[in-house]
C-alpha cells in the first residue's frame, strides 16, 4: 500500500513557498491559461498532464476512466467515419483528447498526495483570476459607457458587451464566459468551507455580481441553484427563513433584469433559441441513428429541422447533443462517466448534502449550454476530486459568516 506524502504547508502561519513542487505551479497555471486570450492551454495541460503521470507512483483506473476512454474511442471513430477536411472538427477531437488526459492524470495525481498546500495555491489563483475578470468586465462596461448595468432587454443586447478588440481575459463568448465564473465561482465560494468550515459571504456577494456584471442568466441560475442550497442545507430554521424572505423580495428584479422572463420565448433570446432547438430534437428524436449522426453533426441536424438556426455548433444542452452525434454509446458511456464520477467523490466523503450543493450548478449548466469536454467541466471535477479527499464535511458545524 502506498503511502500518502504529506508536506510542511504551513510554518508559524506561513506559507512555505520553497517546498511547492513544479506539479503545483502547473496545475495552478492551467487553471490561469483557460482564461488567455491565447489559446495556449492544451499545451499547458499535456506537460502538467506528464508531470503529473510521472509524479503519480500507483496508477489506477477506475471505473468512471473506463466509461471515459469508451466515449472517447467512440467519438474518435465517429471522427474518422466522418471526418471531411473540416478544421473545427480536429480542432474539437484535440480539445476532447487533451482535456480527458489531463482529467485522468490529474485525478490520479490528486488522489495520491497530500493537497492542503495545493488548496491554498488554487485558492490564490482564483483570486488573481477573479480580479482580472472583474477588471475585464469593467472594461467592457466603460466602452458602452456603462448603460448596460441596470441590465440588458435581450441576448442580443448583452451580447453586444463583448468586444473582441476589447477582450483579453477569460472567453469572449457570454454564456461560456457566464459558465466559467459560475462553475469557479462555486468552488472559489466552497473553498472556505473546506479550510474552515465556514461560508463566507463575501465571496457569495463577490461572485454574483461577477455573474451580473457578465448579462449572462446562466451563472444566475447555476449559482443560485448551488448556493441556495448549500446555504439552505447548513442554516438552521430561522436562518432558513430570512433566506426565504430575501429570496422572496429580490425576486421581481432577478426575473425582470437578470432572467429576463418576458423575453424567454423570443427568437432573438437565448432561452427561446434553446426552446426551438430542444423541439426540433423531440419531434425528430426518430431521425437520429441509433449510432449518432456523427461528431460535431448538430449544426446540419438544426438547419435541417429547427423552425430556425443561427449557426451554433451544439444544441445547447450537453446530454441532446452526446446523443444527436454519438447515439445511445456515446450517450450512455458519458453518463455514466458522469455517474461514476460523482460515485467516487461520494465515497471519498460520504456526505449527500455537499455533493448535491456541488453538483447542481455543473447540472445546471450542462442542461442549457453543451459542456461535454470543454476546459471548464475538466478543471470543475477535478477540484471537486480533490474536495473529495482533504475532509469530511459537517452541515451541523457550518458558520456563516462575512
Amino acid at each position: 500500500m502506498n503511502e500518502t506524502p504529506t508536506y510542511p504547508n504551513m510554518s508559524s502561519g506561513h506559507f512555505q513557498w520553497r517546498t511547492v513542487q513544479v506539479s503545483e505551479w502547473l496545475f495552478c497555471l492551467s487553471i490561469l491559461s483557460t482564461c488567455f486570450p491565447i489559446k495556449v492551454y492544451p499545451i499547458v495541460f499535456l506537460v502538467s498532464s506528464i508531470i503529473s503521470i510521472w509524479e503519480t507512483k500507483s496508477k489506477t483506473f477506475p471505473t468512471w476512466a473506463l466509461f471515459l476512454t469508451i466515449f472517447s474511442a467512440y467519438a474518435l471513430i465517429s471522427f474518422g467515419f466522418h471526418y471531411g477536411g473540416q478544421s473545427a472538427m480536429i480542432a474539437n477531437l484535440a480539445k476532447l483528447l487533451i482535456n480527458f488526459l489531463f482529467l485522468f492524470s490529474a485525478a490520479n495525481w490528486i488522489s495520491q498526495r497530500d493537497n492542503s498546500r495545493l488548496l491554498q495555491l488554487i485558492n490564490w489563483t482564483l483570486h488573481l483570476l477573479f480580479v482580472l475578470v472583474f477588471i475585464q468586465l469593467l472594461v467592457y462596461h466603460q466602452a458602452l459607457n456603462f448603460r448596460l448595468l441596470a441590465g440588458s432587454s435581450s441576448s442580443g443586447q448583452a451580447s453586444m458587451l463583448y468586444s473582441a478588440n476589447l477582450f483579453f481575459w477569460g472567453l469572449d463568448d457570454k454564456n461560456m464566459f457566464g459558465a466559467r465564473i459560475a462553475l469557479l465561482g462555486f468552488i472559489y465560494i466552497l473553498i472556505p468551507v473546506i479550510q474552515l468550515n465556514r461560508i463566507k459571504c463575501w465571496r457569495i456577494i463577490a461572485i454574483f455580481i461577477l455573474a451580473y456584471l457578465s448579462l449572462s442568466r446562466t451563472p444566475i441560475v447555476a449559482l443560485l441553484l448551488g448556493c441556495g442550497y448549500l446555504l439552505w442545507a447548513s442554516s438552521t430554521k430561522k436562518y432558513r427563513i430570512i433566506i426565504l424572505v430575501l429570496l422572496i423580495a429580490i425576486s421581481p428584479f432577478i426575473l425582470d433584469k437578470v432572467i429576463r422572463i418576458d423575453q424567454l420565448t423570443a427568437s432573438n433570446d437565448g432561452m427561446g433559441v434553446r426552446l426551438v432547438y430542444w423541439k426540433a430534437f423531440y419531434e425528430h428524436f426518430l431521425t437520429i441513428s441509433p449510432w449518432g449522426n456523427g461528431f460535431m453533426s448538430a449544426p446540419s441536424f438544426l438547419s435541417k429541422y429547427a423552425d430556425f438556426y443561427h449557426g451554433e455548433p451544439h444544441i445547447h444542452n450537453t446530454f441532446m447533443t452526446t446523443y444527436l452525434e454519438l447515439g445511445i454509446i456515446g450517450f450512455l458511456s458519458y453518463l455514466l462517466f458522469l455517474v461514476y464520477f460523482i460515485k467516487k467523490c461520494y465515497q471519498q466523503s460520504p456526505k449527500p448534502h455537499w455533493w448535491i450543493a456541488c453538483f447542481l450548478p455543473l447540472i445546471a449548466i450542462m442542461c442549457i449550454l453543451y459542456s461535454g469536454y470543454d476546459n471548464d467541466l475538466v478543471i470543475y471535477l477535478l477540484l471537486l476530486s480533490l474536495f473529495s479527499m482533504l475532509g469530511k464535511i459537517d452541515f451541523g458545524q457550518i458558520k456563516i459568516g462575512i
